[in-house]
């Protein structure tokens, strides 16, 4: 198994899958609610990731109604919640772009999360992560769904550094409320 690749200060990136939304009819796909399965969830989420020491420094948001209100939920778990910045290109985004904003994170900020949608969240975690600890990568690869957590370290000096290969999957776990 290889390690986290690169130089630098080692780097969390903790990609968060928005809960459980519902489908109320005639409601536009951004608009979309969380539904009750994804109000008990959130909160277990915000809660793990404090249990397990990773709360961030800065998080990025989609813009989509399910997303905000995940964050919202995650976020008052903890006594001092980061900044956030919501972001519309996290909606719908693929690899390329969820890329594109992580890199676009400040240099001084080692742990960033990511809130928003798959398939590109699921294909993002598998796209940096050279490999992961136990079976986490077979498992993130098997199935990302809602609520659902993944850690990627690395180490790098900015995050403009963050590539295929250099990371790896620390934790993968699924909340639930």
């Amino acid at each position: 198994m290889k390690g986290p690749a690169g130089t630098g200060p080692l780097r969390r990136l903790l990609v968060l899958r928005h809960a459980k939304s519902a489908w109320p009819e005639g409601v536009e796909d951004r608009l979309r609610p969380l539904a009750p399965r994804g109000l008990r969830d959130a909160p277990a989420a915000g809660r793990a990731l404090a249990a397990a020491g990773s709360l961030p420094d800065l998080a990025l948001c989609s813009t989509a109604v399910r997303a905000r209100r995940t964050w919202e939920s995650v976020a008052a778990e903890w006594a001092t919640p980061p900044p956030v910045r919501y972001d519309r290109r996290l909606y719908a985004a693929g690899v390329p772009r969820l890329l594109e904003v992580v890199r676009e994170a400040p240099a001084e900020v080692r742990t960033l999360l990511l809130i928003g949608h798959n398939p590109g969240l699921a294909e993002l975690v598998a796209a940096p992560a050279a490999d992961g600890l136990d079976d986490t990568l077979e498992r993130a690869r098997a199935k990302f769904p809602t609520s659902a957590i993944a850690v990627l370290t690395w180490h790098g000096t900015t995050w403009r550094a963050l590539a295929p290969g250099t990371a790896l999957l620390t934790a993968f776990t699924v909340p639930r409320g």
